[in-house]
């Protein structure tokens, strides 16, 4: 950063400012009777500048905030509005003077008519001034936006919105993966980049026109980028009875940290729990079945001591908490009972709850605990 000043600069002469100011004082080096040369103006050294030149160097940027919220399944909430074909987050431009997790709170309130504070970041994006879509006339200098965490609404506080008399033309809750289709390419990426920061729990992303700066493990393999296949069948526990045919058993499989080995296909960005037969294990225990599509999907728990080298190159595999692989699943209503038996059989295996940490790929080698 350069120096500033917005006074001359003087004369190196190697003498302290309080020496020069006493020689200036005294007359120090002028003959009696004679009047002293004035010294010839000098050079600025390094780089210095004004305050004026340092202003009119600097950038101008718009500043914007949205928020992403998500409902009890998973899904974002965009807004069509009447100015443009392609669906929003909420939020909008920060006003002179005003802070971007304030100016996010009063857009959420001025566009959806629900109250609320939003003071967690998810990312922050630059947005160059030759991004797609910006008329000409406008004169767009390029922007900083703010993605504030909006959370999980319930369903009274979505049926709590109310929109204004113009410009929200309505409310929608999209599956991940349709976002790219319903929004301007940018958007897109930046929302879903915050969907991911968001599950991933590492920290607000820092954004380059919506695309991570430092990647996480979600962001490399794409993850929510294909639609999650959904499975809503109501939850039961303990085994599944004869008379239902048993289908894709699955394994919550256990690493010493608390959190389970997840599967992520590199084609799609899928996740998946693996089966049972995963890994070498110890501890098994039976945790229920989703009951759905006339059949039973079988669920196990138990504890991960060896992970053989991977046998599919096509998927990845991470340890990442519960939540987070239901984050990243398609459960309905019964996911959370399905995690509740999830951590009543981690406690039964004596491991501990695992903070929410970014999930981490696992060599391909394998590994022992």
């Amino acid at each position: 950063m350069p120096q500033l000043t917005d006074e001359d600069v003087t004369q190196d002469t190697g003498a302290t400012p309080a020496e020069t100011g006493a020689q200036a004082a005294s007359g120090a080096h002028a003959a009696p009777g004679s009047r002293a040369e004035p010294a010839a103006p000098a050079a600025r050294p390094g780089t210095w500048m004004t305050p004026e030149e340092y202003g009119a160097s600097r950038a101008t940027l718009w500043t914007g905030a949205v928020v992403l919220v998500t409902d009890g399944d998973g899904r974002v909430l965009v807004q069509s509005v009447d100015y443009r074909p392609d669906r929003l987050l909420p939020g909008g431009a920060v006003d002179a003077g005003e802070a971007p997790a304030a100016a996010a709170a009063r857009e959420v309130y001025e566009e959806l008519g629900v109250e609320g504070r939003y003071p967690r970041g998810l990312a922050v994006d630059w947005i160059p001034a030759d991004a797609p879509g910006m008329p000409p006339g406008m004169g767009f200098p390029g922007e900083i936006l703010h993605v504030f965490d909006g959370g999980t609404w319930t369903r009274e506080r979505i049926d709590s919105i109310r929109l204004p008399a113009q410009e929200i033309t309505g409310i929608h809750f999209a599956e991940p993966a349709e976002l790219p289709a319903l929004m301007d390419a940018g958007d897109a990426r930046r929302a879903l980049s915050a969907l991911r920061a968001r599950i991933s729990g590492g920290g607000a992303a820092l954004l380059e026109d919506g695309r991570p700066t430092t990647p996480t493990a979600l962001d490399r393999l794409g993850a929510l980028r294909s639609r999650r296949v959904p499975l809503h069948g109501t939850w039961h526990p303990g085994p599944a009875p004869a008379h239902l045919t048993p289908r894709d058993p699955v394994g919550w499989l256990f690493a010493p940290d608390g959190r389970v080995l997840l599967l992520i296909a590199r084609a799609t960005g899928a996740a998946h729990l693996p089966p049972p037969t995963a890994g070498r294990t110890a501890g098994a225990l039976t945790l229920g079945y989703r009951c759905a599509d006339q059949g039973a999907h079988p669920r196990t728990a138990a504890r991960l001591t060896a992970l053989p080298p991977g046998p599919d190159p096509a998927y990845a595999r991470l340890l990442a908490t519960p939540e987070q692989v239901r984050e990243l699943s398609d459960w309905g209503p019964a996911g959370h009972e399905e995690l509740a038996a999830v951590h009543t059989a981690r406690t039964h295996l004596c491991l501990p709850s695992p903070p929410r940490t970014p999930p981490t790929e696992l060599p391909a080698e394998g590994c022992h605990w």
